[in-house]
């Protein structure tokens, strides 16, 4: 039996060379741009950001904690520098429809000054049409119409009463009007003196009196005419005098702004409506032109003026009224009311002509904002509408303003599983977002990265403001890196947890009077947040120190070993050590999984099982039947198990209880197998092995003490201090295995065995006990058999 390799403390730890860290501290290292190793997904932005076509929006993918609101954002920033800065956009009152806003487009920075303009407007309408009504002009002219209507008024009942003198007819005005009365010497007559008169002077009288009558009544009733007449020609000395103090300001708005169309169609509908309501200014005591001159006035909903180049907007509450904007209401008298000043922009609004960055799992939990946002890139216009009115849950009368026309590169931002659900369940999905900006989850590690992520350590602390770090500080925030990554040969990209750990260095370092960022300061950071998030882990020893879970770590027992596996609570994540017992007897080739039979084994741990069992009977049974009746379980173990990481482990613990060799429980193991008794890679190693570690630790030392991992975990070690000094003293040792048959020497301390040509394993190997066992389970299996079919057939002959 060759002797086993054993791995080194450089190969469980790759440090970082100093000698390529060539500065003092991070204080003369440039700021890094944009990250590297990140090429696919700037590549994919730059791509997004400059495809005018539509439906090319993007959705950057990527884990939490790395840094894509950050890095998008910054990128767009950049991106959006260079290009044209987009039209402000105002709403006016429709003085048409004025449920009914209009939308008027604007180059950026007119909109403040058309505001200003049409505020000023107002203002001098406030005053200069009353003056204009108090002016002497206009009350001589005024009085000149009243004047006039009193004269033809008049002339016509002189003319009356003219004709009726002349016929010694008195016309006298009552209380209720005028009358006629026979008149004689200039005087009237009394009726007792119009008695004496003859039939033929009455019927005189009569008849012309009821000729006065009927025309006085005719003049009577061309009063209301001629009223009229006067109020027509009192509205039109009123437009007169409203258009020339009209004429002056909207004529200079009208030459200021004859390059905006629409600004210059506004004016004129502005101009007619205050002609048409010129009497209104002269209520001012309801309060009319007040309420007339809002009419006038401008909602700037989207203001340009301080942006330079596209805007990049970044929604942090994604609801339906904050993308697409809302109608408010104020409360008057107990009534809500509502106008075109009232209507305030979304996100959108703000966003349109740039870029616009949203949460994917944000919008996704605001009711109905996923289906909002689809809806107005298919229509490409954004419709301030609310929900209620959006589906019918109100009636009430509101306003309606027109659509804006809608130019936006949207960016939705989220992990990997909303993208691969949205892709596969949402069918507008793939419509709407064509590019996938994938983020990396590590960068590579190399003598060339080293300066680049020192640059990015530097960047990420001046933008923290925290104190610079030396050259071994960043060496060991690098070499914590490859611990997050958990590989030798990359470093995490996820820069939320060293912002976190620069932070809390800093903390220390200013605790410890110190002016920058020593490796101490570091480990004290990293220590520390070991430290508080180490309770449940603690009181996991605990229960082994005190032998409530049983684990062994010296001696040896068949049928038993100690599997290791991670636990993971929350952000939490530590390795275990697990008791894996196995039975065997003589049976019908049947490995029974406990772990499943209850119910708590996932599926790829049965996977993982189904495979030892098909290694086992192509192994030891090739050209026949393997007899063997066998269980396996995780002891003291009340959680669900999954994964297949324990399946070397449970092939040796199995093959133990089939032979009765027992195996070292000073040794722990961990590692996949394939059917060929390959052993795969699995995750998690360096928790695990710190696990074991600890539990020996406790245990009344560390001393030859050791684990089993796959080959292909070596260069994924990046193991604690306390580990690395055993290995380097011998006292804990880690054996890379490739397949079974190494597990099962270092184990069990007995060679394996290959077979022959014809299939048989050499004398005082492993693999010829297991062999011979077998051979002995299937003769007891055979007798049962044949004993049972030797009664069957002495019951056959009875009857």
């Amino acid at each position: 039996m060759a002797e086993p390799v054993k791995l080194t403390e450089e190969q469980v730890y790759h440090f970082c060379p100093l000698e390529k860290l060539d500065f003092d501290t991070t204080a003369t290292l440039e700021d890094l741009e944009l990250p590297f190793g990140q090429e696919r997904m700037l590549r994919a932005l730059e791509f997004g950001a400059s495809m005018q076509a539509s439906g090319f929006n993007l959705f950057v993918l990527g884990p939490a904690g790395a840094g894509k609101h950050e890095l998008v954002k910054q990128f767009l920033d950049n991106h959006a520098a260079g290009e044209k800065v987009p039209s402000d956009w105002c709403h006016v009152f429709n003085f048409q429809q004025s449920d009914k806003p209009v939308a008027i487009e604007l180059s950026p920075g007119e909109g403040q000054s058309f505001k200003s303009d049409m505020n000023d407007l107002a203002d001098e309408l406030k005053t200069a049409i009353p003056a204009t009504f108090e002016s002497e002009e206009y009350q001589a002219r005024i009085q000149e119409l009243q004047e006039e209507v009193t004269r033809r008024q008049q002339k016509a009942l002189a003319a009356i009463q003219e004709e009726a003198n002349a016929n010694n007819i008195a016309m006298l005005a009552t209380s209720v009007g005028f009358t006629f009365a026979p008149m004689r010497d200039g005087e009237a007559v009394e009726p007792e003196e119009y008695q004496k008169f003859t039939d033929d002077e009455k019927e005189q009288v009569e008849s012309k009196v009821l000729e006065l009558q009927k025309k006085l009544q005719s003049a009577i009733q061309q009063v209301p005419r001629l009223r009229k007449e006067v109020r027509e020609r009192i509205h039109e000395l009123n437009e007169e005098m409203v258009q020339l103090s009209l004429g002056g300001p909207i004529g200079e708005l009208r030459e200021k702004w004859r390059h905006v169309p629409a600004v210059v169609a506004h004016l004129d509908a502005v101009r007619e409506d205050v002609v048409e309501h010129a009497e209104a200014f002269q209520d001012t005591e309801s309060g009319a032109p007040v309420r007339l001159l809002n009419r006038y006035r401008v909602n700037l909903l989207v203001d340009n003026a301080e942006t330079r180049g596209a805007p990049v907007i970044y929604e942090d509450l994604p609801s339906h009224q904050h993308l697409t904007g809302q109608i408010e209401h104020r409360a008057h008298q107990g009534n809500l009311y509502t106008d075109f000043t009232l209507i305030s922009a979304g996100s959108l609004h703000r966003a349109n002509g740039g870029y616009l960055i949203l949460d994917a799992r944000r919008i996704l939990t605001q009711p109905l904002a996923w289906d909002s946002l689809k809806r107005i890139l298919f229509s490409s216009e954004i419709r301030i509408e609310s929900l209620e009115r959006l589906y019918g849950l109100a009636t009430t009368v509101s306003l309606k303003p027109e659509p804006i026309p809608l130019s936006v590169k949207v960016v939705l931002i989220g992990d990997r599983t909303l993208y691969y659900l949205l892709s596969h369940y949402d069918p507008d999905f793939l419509d709407l977002f064509k590019v996938e900006a994938d983020f990396e989850d590590d960068l590579d590690r190399n003598d060339e990265s080293y300066l680049l992520y020192a640059r990015l350590i530097a960047t990420m602390a001046r933008a923290a403001g925290v104190k610079a770090l030396d050259r071994a500080a960043v060496a060991r925030l690098i070499e914590h890196a490859s611990r997050l990554a958990s590989d030798q040969k990359k470093l995490t990209a996820h820069d939320r947890v060293l912002k976190d750990l620069l932070s809390e260095a800093d903390h220390w370092a200013s605790e410890a009077g110190s002016e920058r960022i020593e490796v101490c300061h570091v480990q004290q950071a990293i220590d520390e947040r070991e430290y508080r998030s180490s309770r449940i882990r603690e009181r996991s020893l605990e229960q082994i120190r005190r032998g409530v879970m049983m684990i062994a770590t010296e001696g040896e027992k068949a049928g038993q070993v100690n599997g290791l596996s991670v636990l993971q609570i929350g952000a939490t994540r530590f390795g275990q050590p697990t008791r894996i017992t196995a039975t065997a007897r003589p049976g019908k080739g049947q490995v029974v999984d406990i772990e499943r039979e209850a119910k708590l084994g996932g599926r790829i741990h049965s996977k993982g099982v189904m495979i030892l069992s098909r290694f086992l009977a192509s192994q030891y049974a090739p050209m026949g039947e393997l007899s063997l009746s066998a269980s396996l379980a995780f002891e003291q173990s009340y959680g669900g198990v999954d994964g297949d990481s324990a399946s070397v482990a449970e092939t040796c613990v199995l093959l133990s209880a089939i032979t009765g060799i027992p195996l070292k429980q000073s040794l722990a193991v961990t590692g996949s197998m394939n059917q060929h008794g390959e052993v795969q890679a699995v995750g998690g190693v360096n928790e695990k092995i710190e696990g074991f570690f600890d539990v020996c630790k406790q245990a009344g030392g560390v001393s030859g003490q050791g684990a089993l991992l796959p080959a292909s975990n070596v260069e994924h070690l990046m193991l604690n201090e306390d580990v690395r000094e055993a290995v380097r003293e011998g006292r804990f040792s880690i054996y890379p295995i490739t397949r079974i048959e190494e597990a099962i020497e270092l184990l069990t301390g007995m060679e394996a065995g290959e077979p022959d040509a014809e299939g048989k394993f050499p004398e005082n190997t492993f693999n010829r006990l297991v062999a011979e066992r077998l051979a002995e389970f299937s003769d007891v299996s055979k007798k049962k058999e044949e004993n049972g079919d030797a009664s069957n057939n002495e019951d056959n002959d009875s009857d």
